[in-house]
């Protein structure tokens, strides 16, 4: 026989069981699923929203360097001496460091 004639000659059960079984499942998909996901997303976007002038960040794509500028939708990014890129703040994937000050003295760090 195959899996599908058992199927169809399995006995009913109950209507009350045959709607438990699939609102577990939704359950299931929205605590370990959904709730995770948009936690994540809630957080993201916190991230993307506190982001300041002189901290240290990579970008999704790996680049490092320090925040020049922080606009509204995009951030200018300093990544070697004078080489500044433009991103949107959704590509600042982490914070590389703690805050630093946009500028450093480089005497003081060779002494």
């Amino acid at each position: 026989m195959t899996f599908l004639t058992l199927l169809l000659q399995a006995t009913s059960s109950s209507g009350i069981m045959q709607l438990i079984f699939p609102v577990a499942i939704g359950l299931v998909l929205y605590f370990f699923m959904i709730r995770p996901q948009q936690r994540k997303t809630t957080e993201a976007k916190a991230f993307r929203e506190s982001l300041v002038k002189g901290t240290r960040v990579v970008t999704i794509g790996g680049m490092h360097g320090l925040l020049v500028e922080v606009g509204p939708e995009t951030v200018l990014i300093e990544i070697e001496r004078g080489q500044r890129l433009r991103f949107d703040r959704s590509a600042v994937a982490r914070i590389a460091g703690s805050p630093t000050p946009a500028t450093t003295d480089i005497s003081a760090a060779s002494a």
